[in-house]
C-alpha cells in the first residue's frame, strides 16, 4: 500500500465520489471544494507533476479533460471553468501525485478568487518577453 492518497483512490482504498475511469485516468469530485462541481482528474500512474509525464501519458490524461469539461458544463450550466495544475510545493502543489482541478465557475460572488494574479508587466517589456521566447523556442527545437 502506497502512502499517495491518490494512489489509494485509485486502489479503492480510500474512497471517492468518482465519475470517470479507464484505464489510464481516474476522475472524481474533490472533497475539499472550492464550487460547486470541483472535479479532479488523475493519471492512475503515480506521476508527481507535468515534468515526469511522457508524451503518450499525458495524450491520455488530456484527451479526457474535454469530455469532462463537457459534462461540467451540461450539468452545472456554469458561467466559466478554471483548469488549473500545480507543480511542486512553491507552485502551490500539496499532494504529490498530478491532478488536474475542473473549477466550474459560476458568478464572481462564487467564492473562489483568482485576482491576486498580478502583471508583472513593467518588469517584462515586449523586448525582454520576445527574448525569453527565443529562448525557449531554440530548446523546443532541439
Amino acid at each position: 500500500m502506497t502512502s499517495c492518497i491518490f494512489c489509494q483512490i485509485i486502489e479503492g482504498a480510500v474512497p471517492s465520489a468518482k465519475i470517470y475511469e479507464d484505464e489510464h485516468v481516474y476522475a472524481f469530485m474533490d472533497i475539499m471544494p472550492v464550487t460547486k462541481g470541483h472535479v479532479l482528474l488523475i493519471p492512475k500512474k503515480h506521476i508527481e507533476n507535468i515534468y515526469d509525464f511522457s508524451a503518450e501519458e499525458a495524450a491520455n490524461l488530456y484527451a479526457v479533460a474535454p469530455k469532462i469539461a463537457n459534462v461540467l458544463k451540461e450539468e452545472f450550466r456554469p458561467a466559466g471553468l478554471n483548469l488549473l495544475q500545480n507543480n511542486g510545493a512553491p507552485a502551490g502543489q500539496t499532494v504529490f501525485h498530478y491532478h488536474l482541478h475542473f473549477i466550474p465557475r459560476y458568478d464572481e460572488t462564487d467564492g473562489f478568487d483568482l485576482s491576486t494574479w498580478e502583471s508583472k508587466q513593467k518588469e517584462f517589456t515586449p523586448d525582454k518577453i520576445q527574448e525569453l521566447a527565443e529562448g525557449i523556442r531554440a530548446k523546443l527545437d532541439q
